[in-house]
């Protein structure tokens, strides 16, 4: 597991290659901010895509309770080209636990799956964020071309959720 320190965060990455081209990533962001703020930013589906690095849009398009479809378009560029990738996830909430599931119901990739993980410090001061994702490229899209990219938009993506967690808090107060 690698370490990456952000002033008094840590973020902790790992990445597993799996059969088939498959790849699975987890990182891990401990930070000062609390368990709702976070929580109110990744469930906040039709505004992802103003602090997400990366996420063109993101829409929420059916809600039962606590199932969510949810239709997201990620844009980069990428070795000069900008690439597009569009998916239909259906998200599971789990408040009580601090767990938001995710998996592919269609798009652009043949798997896309994982989870976002909030865990209260046991001291209450802070947080942990986790996100696992299992990824499979779709033919003539092999994710091992693109491991570093999501390695570096996984630390990405940790620390704009953080960022906004804080933003929100301050508007709050």
């Amino acid at each position: 597991m690698s370490q990456l320190d952000f002033n008094e965060r840590t973020i902790e990455q790992t990445m597993e290659v799996l059969p088939g081209g498959t790849r699975r990533l987890a990182a891990q962001l401990r930070t000062r901010t609390n368990f709702d703020a976070l929580w109110n930013v990744l469930t906040n589906y039709d505004h992802l895509s103003e602090f997400i690095p990366n996420l063109a849009s993101s829409k929420l398009v059916f809600r039962d309770e606590n199932r969510i479809h949810l239709r997201q378009v990620g844009s980069q560029e990428f070795f000069g080209f900008t690439f597009s990738a569009e998916v239909l996830l259906e998200l599971i909430e789990n408040k009580a636990d601090g767990i938001l599931k995710f998996s592919l119901l269609e798009g652009d990739f043949r798997r896309f799956e994982g989870s976002w993980a909030i865990k209260q410090s046991a001291s209450g001061q802070g947080s942990s964020i986790i996100y696992e994702l299992i990824v499979q490229g779709c033919f003539g899209m092999p994710v091992s071309l693109i491991e570093d990219r999501l390695r570096i938009d996984l630390t990405n993506n940790l620390l704009a959720v953080e960022k906004a967690s804080f933003e929100m808090l301050a508007k709050s107060n």
